[in-house]
């Protein structure tokens, strides 16, 4: 897929609001490319400015080589869904799908044939001739893809598509766009604030904040290896960690009764307040003594009752089961250890009617693998209050929550009064 649609250092201002602060992307030919972020990120003016409803302050926007900067909408070679279908409702589900080569004043019987594709495609044949009103919403999303694709865009920008649709409807359309995309074979540039969208549909997701492009990269890249404590918490949930990088393991070396085997120094001890020294997987490189930031995704934690086996690069420490959460088909477990709430997924693989599960209150043992921990370029406290915690108090606000996740258990109490 060669790159066609170029942001080249495009900013976009409202009086002292920066939307878009000097972004520059490509998107390759045929790609579902997501622009993934908050209310205010700046992903919907950067569609805006691609479908030329509002013109950049610097930089310019290429579209297969050409400038399209400042060419007007109805020129450039892109169609727009909107996340209120926009259908006409006087009209037909034909007639909707038929406007916009009516319009270009298309012969008729091009016309009648494009139409027929576009039923055919969005499996609509026998709701031809129903108005909107008679139609579910599923269905009018279908038909609003169905217009503007029949025009054959070069891009098809799809804004908040399915935010109005309930999760159901919006699971199944997840599938039928993934469907469709695989049948017309264009760009498809997907604005989205849903991290399960983006993650189920792209090729690649850029993650926006405050203007600006906090990552860029295929959805694992994007989820397994965060660069940022925005990314890290804004995809899906996590826990962070902080600490000091001490000396590089040698081989054969022990932590705290386990066996650590290190090759090419690639791990290094992480001294983190009131555990044990921990092994982490040490990519970047970070020298000794320096003060890091750490990842790690519930669902890579193993909860239990007894102490798990040394073996190499396992890390493991010891809490106290705080909360805990059925949800079918897994549970999630909140645990005290030190200064830190951390959050653990167990997914349910198997159900044993004898098994007797962990409960609120009882000692548990957490335990990862090094390689599971990611070490962040970038960190901000402000991000920790993207994590979901359970409150401990009725009431409790989230930026107490956020102090309670550090405060020691002791203080829990005069910490969330202080928080108030």
């Amino acid at each position: 897929m060669s790159e066609f649609l170029v942001f080249e250092d495009v900013s976009k201002h409202y009086g002292a609001v920066k939307a878009v602060d000097h972004v520059s992307l490509t998107v390759k030919q045929g790609e579902f490319f997501s622009l993934l972020g908050p209310s205010g990120c700046g992903k919907t003016t950067l569609l805006r400015i691609l479908a030329g409803f509002e013109q950049p302050d610097t930089g310019r926007v290429l579209l297969g080589g050409e400038d399209v900067t400042d060419l007007p909408p109805y020129e450039r070679k892109v169609n727009t869904i909107f996340q209120s279908y926009a259908l006409f409702p006087h009209l037909s589900v034909w007639d909707n799908i038929a406007f916009g080569l009516k319009v270009a004043k298309r012969p008729k019987k091009e016309i009648k044939e494009e139409v027929a594709k576009m039923l055919t495609l969005i499996q609509m044949e026998d709701q031809a001739w129903k108005k909107p009103d008679q139609i579910s919403g599923g269905q009018k999303q279908r038909v609003a893809i169905a217009r503007a694709l029949v025009n054959k865009p070069r891009v098809l920008l799809l804004d908040e598509p399915l935010a109005a649709l309930d999760l159901k409807l919006r699971q199944r359309m997840l599938i039928e766009l993934d469907l469709i995309h695989d049948e017309v074979g264009i760009t498809f540039l997907y604005v989205t604030h849903d991290q399960g969208e983006a993650m189920s549909l792209s090729d690649r997701i850029a993650v926006m904040k405050l203007g600006k492009i906090e990552q860029l990269g295929t959805p694992a890249e994007i989820y397994e290896a965060p660069r940022s404590s925005f990314v890290a918490a804004f995809i899906g949930d996590t826990n962070f960690f902080d600490g000091i990088v001490a000396e590089p393991l040698e081989k054969n070396s022990v932590l705290e009764g386990f066996l650590a085997v290190a090759v090419d120094k690639d791990y290094s001890r992480l001294k983190i307040e009131d555990f044990p020294d921990l092994e982490c997987y040490n990519d970047k490189q970070i020298k000794e003594g320096e003060h890091i930031f750490l990842s790690i995704r519930p669902e890579k934690l193993r909860i239990s009752r007894e102490r798990p086996e040394p073996a190499p690069h396992l890390n493991a420490i010891e809490g106290r089961v705080e909360d805990v959460i059925y949800l079918g088909s897994q549970t999630k477990y909140w645990v005290r250890t030190g200064d830190y709430r951390i959050s653990v997924i167990r997914q349910h693989s198997r159900f044993l009617l004898d098994e007797k599960p962990i409960r609120w209150g009882e000692k548990v043992w957490i335990s990862w693998h090094a390689d599971d921990g990611f070490m962040l370029e970038k960190y901000s406290e402000q991000d920790e209050n993207l994590i979901q915690l359970p409150p401990e108090e009725v009431g409790e606000t989230t930026e107490s929550n956020q102090i309670l996740a550090r405060a020691p258990a002791s203080d829990a109490a005069a910490a969330g009064t202080a928080a108030r």
